[in-house]
């Protein structure tokens, strides 16, 4: 028999097509149904591993893709809201939560497939309502998942009669090995394991492919799906990038150890099979779920010797800032609201630093251009942002205890600083993203710019930190000089406008380069607006 090989690879590739397009948009379906807060409950519910455990299995079986999840996670270590040894749990969980999607394919309803997607199409292009949408997106989804397989499966069938396949099935059967790195490179190109182990699912339950040839591609599967996380930590911190290694390491320890019990493994899911009465992609399915889970159970007890291996393997300085607080302790509300108030003051001082360090990394930025200073930038702005809220939150709830007028006046002055430290944060992040622009467009500013820029860094800079010395100190000499220093600050942004105008006219800079200069230096001069806020309140000018 001939193989019609243009219609077997339509139909493959056409149904590949269809099926990562189902998963993916039966996740967002799932993602908009159950609300956009997927990085507050990772933030959230991840104060222990085993937490973090759970909190990585319910986001990835939201968004159906346990890269997705550990991309989430590679940016929420980069930005300091997670340490390494809480983002391990969340990668275990992730690999849990990512079987789900083989469960749901272990349901053979392939045959419904196209009444799916009609009632899908219904919810979604015959309804107003935004809920019923959504839902009709992920029924969408659900049935162009399975369409896609089906479509798949046909394209495979012709397989069973091709020599070389046979062959190939053959020697993935008594080379474990070979399995395992076929899975792996298939799931790299893919860069879906849902997509592979679904197409495994296939093979088996058209008798393509044997147990024993099918479970270490299983393994190369969960192997292959990490590069998602791998590319998304090239160039990000230290921390981010050891956080992808852990998923990496996690299910090259998991491989290595079911390899070893390769026979043991089949014979319980062969077991499992027969005593279920298990059809063959839910048997697929169990075998991954069994995988992920034992592998989890495994190595959950060692994750802090998996963050010391990886701290090992990726040395170089973690840049990993704390936006975690320090001194918010709820027990002083209640108790003594007098030492609250302090409290919140060491934290709102704290907040202060990461605005004067951020600042020192956008200099550094506008100098060197590296990424690394970029990268520290917005790091620092992430944590003041996270530190906003909880300080906030913190006085918010501090009002309602009753304090003595003088008490009344630091909390007001706390709050202020706490906005005006925040709005200090978006405005060197704004000029971050001028660099940027002025990288990527190749913007060339003159060195006469690049001093008069550094000048008023190293000014803005002094005055921020000034600021915060008369809030800590209460010293009104202090909060004098920051106004003088503002005041400084000010007049040297209109001195380089007309300087720039001066450069413009001769020609000496492009309208693009001026675009930029002038816009850093309107945000050093609103960050020193800023500054001089807190030393107002200091002094108590209204």
């Amino acid at each position: 028999m001939e193989l019609n090989w243009q219609e077997m690879l339509f139909q493959f590739f056409g149904g590949l097509g269809i099926f990562l397009f189902g998963i993916k948009y039966m996740g967002d379906g799932l993602q908009k149904s159950a609300g956009e807060r997927l990085k507050d409950i990772l933030d959230k519910f991840t104060t222990n591993p085993f937490m973090g455990v759970l909190a990585g299995v319910f986001v990835t079986v939201l968004i159906q893709s346990s890269s997705g999840t550990t991309v989430i996670v590679v940016g929420l270590v980069s930005a300091g809201f997670m340490t390494l040894r809480q983002a391990i749990g969340v990668i275990m969980g992730a690999n849990i939560g990512t079987t789900v999607t083989a469960f749901i394919i272990g349901f053979d309803i392939g045959a419904y497939a196209l009444p799916i997607i009609a009632v899908g199409t219904i919810l979604l292009f015959f309804f107003k309502n935004k809920k019923l949408q959504n839902f009709g997106q992920l029924i969408f989804g659900f049935g162009a998942l399975f369409y896609g397989l089906e479509l798949m499966g046909d394209g495979m069938k012709p397989l069973r009669s091709l020599e070389s396949f046979h062959d190939l099935t053959v020697s993935m059967s008594s080379s474990p090995i070979l399995g395992v790195v076929i899975g792996t490179l298939f799931t790299v190109i893919v860069q879906s394991s849902s997509a592979t182990i679904g197409i495994l699912q296939e093979l088996y339950s058209s008798d393509l492919i044997d147990i024993q040839a099918a479970l270490p591609v299983l393994f190369g599967d969960n192997i292959g799906t990490t590069i998602t996380a791998v590319l998304a930590a090239l160039g990000a911190s230290v921390a981010a990038r050891r956080a992808a290694a852990v998923h990496v390491l996690f299910n090259l320890i998991g491989t290595t150890i079911f390899l070893i019990i390769l026979p043991l493994f089949q014979k319980l899911i062969l077991f499992l099979q027969a005593e279920l009465n298990l059809n063959e992609p839910m048997t697929i399915a169990f075998a991954h779920g069994t995988f992920n889970v034992t592998n989890t159970i495994i190595q959950f007890p060692f994750i802090a010797l998996l963050a010391v291996i990886v701290t090992k393997l990726i040395p170089g300085q973690d840049t990993f800032v704390d936006s975690n607080s320090k001194h918010l302790d709820p027990v002083f509300i209640e108790q003594s609201p007098s030492i609250a108030l302090g409290q919140a003051k060491e934290e709102v001082l704290r907040m202060g630093q990461f605005a004067v360090k951020g600042l020192e990394e956008t200099n550094e930025f506008l100098k060197t251009k590296s990424s690394k200073n970029s990268e520290a930038a917005y790091q620092i702005e992430g944590a003041i942002n996270n530190l906003d809220k909880k300080i906030t939150n913190y006085l918010v709830d501090l009002s309602s205890s009753s304090l003595s007028e003088g008490e009344s006046e630091r909390h007001s002055i706390l709050m202020d600083t706490v906005r005006d430290i925040e709005r200090i944060g978006d405005h060197f992040e704004n000029i971050v993203e001028l660099i940027e622009y002025q990288q990527s467009n190749k913007v060339k500013i003159t060195d006469d710019a690049m001093q008069d820029l550094e000048t008023m860094f190293s000014l803005t800079i002094d005055t921020v930190e000034r600021s915060l010395t008369s809030l800590d100190l209460n010293d009104t000499n202090i909060a004098r000089e920051v106004a003088e220093k503002e005041d400084q600050i000010d007049k040297m942004e209109r001195k380089l406008r007309k300087q720039h105008i001066l450069r413009l006219n001769e020609g000496k800079c492009s309208g693009q380069a001026g675009i930029v200069f002038v816009d850093i230096i309107s945000n050093l001069e609103r960050i020193g607006d800023h500054a001089v806020n807190i030393a107002e309140a200091v002094l108590g000018v209204e």
